[in-house]
C-alpha cells in the first residue's frame, strides 16, 4: 500500500530541464512561457493555448548572450511582462561565469519588443536597471497595484553578509526605477541560510485584499525551498513594516512526491480560472559537482489551494 500511495502522490514535469518558469497568461488567449535554459546562453519564448500544450510547443529564441561584456555568460531567470502594449523581457546576466568571494557577476537587464506577437519581431535592449549599489542583481519581477508600478528583485547589499536580499521600487519605465529600493526580507531563518544566505526569486500573486510575494532560499540543491511576505492591498508597500514573513518555508522538498528543491516560482490562472503555481524542482536529492550546472530543474505545475482565511497553500 505505502508503495502504491508513493506512486500516486509523485509529481510529473509539465517541461523538462527548465529552471525558474515564468508563465504568463495574454489577453490574446495565449500562455506564454520562458524560462532558464541549460546551457545558459540564449532566452527562448514559447506559447500554447492550454498549460499543457507548452510542452509541445516549439521555442523561439528572443535573444542570445554576447560574445563578451556585460551580458556575455549566465543568461538567468527570464521573465516575460505585457507592459503598456508592449513586451517586455527581464533577465539578470553576467560578464563571466566565475565566481568572486562566492559570488557571481550578474546585473539586470531588459529587453523590449512592439510586436503584438512577442514569438515574433525585434527584440530591442533597454539596458541595465540601475540600483541603489552596482553589486549583484537578480530575478527583476514586476507588477502594478494603485496605478504604481514596482520592481522586486534580489541584490546583495555591500554591507551586508550573504549573498541576496529582496528589495521593492517603484518604476518611472519597464527599465528604469524612479526611486531607491528598500529591503522587504534578508535571509535570517535556519532554511534560508543552507549553503549560501540567499533569498532570491520573487513572484507577485494578489488576491483576497492581500499582496503576497514568495521568494526561494538556500543554496539550489535540495535545501532550496520558498518563503512568503504579505501585506495588506491598502498598505504602504514601501514600508518594511508593512510586510509580513512566515517563519516556516511554505514549498520545501517533499519525498514522498518525489520533489527535491521547489523554488523560483511564478503564478498564472488555468483555463477553467484557478491559481495555479509553475516551480522548478528536481526528481533526485543527489547532484554530481555544483548544483548550478545539474541540468535537471524541471518545470512543474499545481494548483493553488486556499485556507479559510485567505491565505495560498502551496503544499
Amino acid at each position: 500500500m505505502t508503495e502504491q500511495k508513493t506512486m500516486q502522490e509523485t509529481e510529473q514535469p509539465i517541461i523538462l530541464q527548465r529552471a525558474d518558469p515564468w508563465v504568463y497568461k495574454h489577453e490574446d488567449g495565449f500562455y506564454y512561457f520562458t524560462a532558464s535554459v541549460p546551457e545558459y546562453d540564449r532566452i527562448e519564448v514559447r506559447r500554447a493555448a492550454t498549460i499543457a500544450g507548452l510542452a509541445e510547443a516549439e521555442p523561439v529564441v528572443a535573444w542570445r548572450k554576447h560574445a563578451s561584456g556585460m551580458m556575455s555568460a549566465n543568461i538567468w531567470a527570464p521573465e516575460i511582462h505585457f507592459i503598456d502594449g508592449k513586451w517586455y523581457i527581464y533577465f539578470a546576466a553576467a560578464r563571466t561565469a566565475e565566481t568572486n568571494e562566492g559570488l557571481f557577476d550578474h546585473r539586470m537587464f531588459v529587453l523590449e519588443n512592439e510586436s503584438e506577437n512577442p514569438l515574433e519581431g525585434e527584440w530591442v535592449e533597454k539596458g541595465q536597471i540601475k540600483t541603489m549599489w552596482e553589486s549583484f542583481a537578480l530575478d527583476a519581477t514586476t507588477f502594478e497595484h494603485h496605478g504604481i508600478r514596482y520592481l522586486v528583485w534580489a541584490q546583495k547589499d555591500p554591507d551586508i553578509e550573504g549573498n541576496s536580499n529582496l528589495y521593492i521600487a517603484p518604476m518611472a519605465n519597464p527599465w528604469t526605477l524612479a526611486a531607491d529600493g528598500v529591503m522587504l526580507t534578508k535571509p535570517e531563518y535556519d532554511w534560508e541560510v543552507i549553503g549560501f544566505l540567499v533569498n532570491e526569486g520573487a513572484a507577485v500573486l494578489k488576491r483576497n485584499g492581500l499582496i503576497f510575494i514568495t521568494y526561494s532560499g538556500s543554496a539550489t540543491n535540495h535545501h532550496y525551498c520558498m518563503g512568503l511576505l504579505e501585506a495588506s492591498e491598502e498598505a504602504d508597500l514601501m514600508d518594511p513594516a508593512s510586510w509580513k514573513k512566515s517563519p516556516q518555508p511554505v514549498l520545501k522538498t517533499d519525498e514522498t512526491r518525489g520533489l527535491f528543491g521547489p523554488g523560483h516560482n511564478s503564478f498564472t490562472k488555468s483555463e477553467d480560472g484557478e491559481d495555479i503555481i509553475i516551480f522548478h524542482a528536481r526528481t533526485y536529492k543527489e547532484i554530481v559537482g555544483d548544483p548550478l550546472y545539474d541540468p535537471n530543474r524541471h518545470a512543474f505545475v499545481r494548483k493553488l489551494q486556499w485556507s479559510a482565511d485567505g491565505k495560498p497553500i502551496f503544499e
